[in-house]
């Protein structure tokens, strides 16, 4: 079983109006629906702060208690991405050619 830790929490009326919504229609209690509503923002913080290279997949893989096979799909659900650019790549490929060229040079 996970930890969990009780905090006292003060949220606006109508977004404890708007959990008890959600609770009668999915059949839950409140807190449950918060409970969601709390992982759901934290989950999709988390892939915001990885794909803008904030946190490595191993502190987000951590943070979600998920594998690293699960940050893949998830990245999907936020529609992010994690890995070079296209310009990152072209720069790669650029410099990869001009060390080509110089190691030639130097050799011949």
């Amino acid at each position: 079983m996970k930890k969990t830790k009780v905090i006292p929490l003060r949220i606006p009326e109508n977004l404890y109006e708007i959990a008890a919504l959600k609770a009668d229609q999915e059949h839950m209690d409140k807190a449950t629906a918060l409970r969601q509503w709390l992982h759901d923002g934290a989950e999709k913080y988390v892939m915001q702060a990885l794909a803008d290279g904030w946190i490595s997949r191993g502190r987000a893989v951590e943070l979600l208690d998920v594998t690293y096979y699960d940050i893949y799909p998830l990245l999907d659900k936020y529609g992010l991405d994690v890995g070079s650019s296209d310009e990152q790549i072209r720069l790669s490929h650029e410099n990869a050619k001009n060390l080509k060229l110089a190691a030639k040079a130097k050799a011949g």
